[in-house]
């Protein structure tokens, strides 16, 4: 059998979040932040890098630890580091960018932009200085925040921000409250917020009767040292989006630029919080114009799939688009554990077509293989590579880790499986390429207080998730009867066979014969049964 490659295309039990791809030489190098499995907040974890040669993207190697937080002179204080993204500098070496942040990001909005420093783009990496001005003052100016940085023919640009939408109300200067929250978020004062207010739009493109403000994406140009501002930060897109192209899709957080041809692409993280969306000039710092999505991490907006229908758990997503051997690529993160701190890396084959239009691709379990995933007999995966994994009252995950039970991706030590399925839940694979297939099987066990995953950490919903946290279904008031899974092709396709589950708390191997299936399918089964199951394998 040849190689293939998954998503997640790294390691089951790697957790990198925020995926920056970038091409240095003839392999791709995927940098990242880095959760804890099970982890109970953002970035637990030191940066490791990952590599492929261009021309074979199955083949991730590992380089190894490429920075400690504790290289970091804040890290007594904050211990964690955020979304990285590291650029060539015009002297041949290589630079890494990040911002230092606490438990659940606590502090990240008013840290600076720390660099390290390395001879290869694997690092190590070695601490080299803040951000600064050139009279050496550290740069803090706007909300320094994801920081992203692009070599463009000799120019290094840098990139970072977030935004929330306070200052959008048209009682914003008068509201203590918003004011408030802004200082604490921020860790700004009262005069330091309102002297933004006080002043035009930054934005070369905004109205200049509107006034600034400290948060949305800026740019800054730094000197060949790497650290020195060059350019003061001034907005690439106006605060305001009321009105504009950015209204229904205002930008967020994880601000990544790439140059195609003579055209900027600016790919970010939406305020909706499950997707990448981008926008393009031809200017890198100004006149951008919102484009689309190009990925949703639950399918949302997918051929008008809407949010009460998504895929799966959404949250956070933060990544970019990278060209890889001919192809385009978009790398995103999912989510797992029931929670927004132990995201996996994942990507999709994009098109970009003659306009320059990205049309938004669906989520799928074959990501990086330049085509299906293979079904022969005798062949099996792991049941975590599902792409869709619903009982249709999916939560959102920002910032946040459930205790309440619905369907999710988690582990017992070295296992990794589907737990807490439910009656109605649908785990689907896409896609397969079927050869002469006649039987399908899993592993699977029932769920019991013995094998079920016990999460013994802090538990936190923000504010942001509130409306949509999951109801938590009565499995008492479920038909009682022998639990099978349902075999579908499509997701509200007919049933082509069904897989007994026995009544083993053990993993148990399960199959079903079905009629020969051939060609290109997607892959789905509906659990039906008053007790819950967990499904490790899925068996050719």
């Amino acid at each position: 059998m040849k190689k293939q490659v998954y998503n997640p295309f790294l390691p089951l039990s790697e957790y990198i979040a925020d995926g920056e791809p970038h091409v240095f030489g003839d392999r791709v190098y995927h940098y990242g932040s880095h959760d804890r499995e099970g982890g109970h907040t953002y970035c637990m974890n030191d940066y490791v890098v990952y590599s492929a040669p261009v021309d074979d993207l199955t083949a991730w190697k590992c380089e190894g630890v490429s920075y400690c937080a504790s290289q970091d002179p804040d890290y007594e204080e904050f211990p964690y580091m955020y979304a990285p993204d590291v650029v060539k500098g015009n002297d041949g070496n290589y630079y890494l960018y990040y911002c230092m942040a606490g438990e659940y990001g606590i502090g990240g909005y008013s840290r600076p932009i720390s660099v390290a420093v390395s001879k290869y783009p694997q690092g190590p990496f070695a601490y080299l200085n803040h951000v600064h001005f050139a009279d050496g003052s550290i740069m803090k100016k706007y909300v320094c925040f994801d920081p992203a940085v692009m070599n463009d023919n000799g120019t290094i640009r840098l990139f970072y921000g977030t935004r929330y939408g306070f200052e959008e109300c048209e009682d914003f200067d008068s509201n203590e409250e918003y004011i408030k929250q802004e200082m604490e978020m921020f860790g700004k004062t009262r005069e330091d917020i309102l002297s933004y207010r006080s002043h035009p739009e930054s934005c070369k493109s905004g109205n200049p009767n509107d006034p600034d403000s400290v948060m949305g994406p800026v740019m800054a140009v730094l000197c060949d040292d790497m650290v020195t501002i060059k350019e003061e930060p001034h907005h690439i897109i106006p605060y305001k989006v009321k009105g504009t192209s950015f209204e229904e899709h205002p930008f967020f957080e994880g601000a990544s630029m790439r140059k195609i041809k003579d055209t900027y692409y600016f790919i970010y993280s939406s305020w909706q919080n499950h997707e990448l969306c981008y926008a393009t000039s031809a200017c890198p710092d100004r006149d951008f114009t919102f484009r689309g999505t190009i990925v949703s991490n639950g399918d949302i907006g997918f051929q008008g799939r809407t949010n009460k229908k998504k895929v799966a758990m959404t949250g956070t997503t933060h990544g970019s688009i990278e060209f890889i051997n001919g192809e385009w690529y978009v790398f995103y993160h999912r989510l797992t554990h029931k929670s927004d701190y132990s995201r996996q890396s994942c990507a999709e084959k994009i098109n970009i077509d003659e306009n320059g239009n990205i049309a938004q691709v669906e989520i799928t379990s074959c990501g990086l293989n330049n085509g299906s995933l293979e079904a022969e007999a005798g062949l099996h995966y792991p049941s975590v590579i599902a792409c869709n994994l619903t009982n249709g009252n999916m939560p959102h995950g920002s910032n946040s880790i459930y205790q309440i039970s619905f369907p999710n991706i988690t582990n017992k030590g070295d296992d990794r499986f589907i737990a807490e399925i439910e009656d109605g839940t649908v785990i689907g694979y896409k896609y397969f390429s079927f050869d002469r297939i006649n039987s399908i099987g899993v592993t699977a066990r029932i769920e019991t207080p013995e094998n079920k995953v016990v999460y013994n950490g802090p538990l936190r919903v923000d504010i942001r998730c509130m409306d949509d946290q999951p109801i938590a279904k009565d499995n008492n008031a479920v038909e009682r009867r022998k639990p099978f899974l349902e075999i579908r092709l499509e997701e509200n396709g007919p049933a082509i066979g069904e897989i007994t589950i026995g009544n083993s708390f053990e993993w148990r191997e399960y199959r079903a014969d079905i009629p020969v299936i051939n060609g290109i399918h997607a892959l789905f089964f509906v659990y039906h049964g008053s007790e819950k199951i967990q499904l490790k394998e899925i068996l050719f």
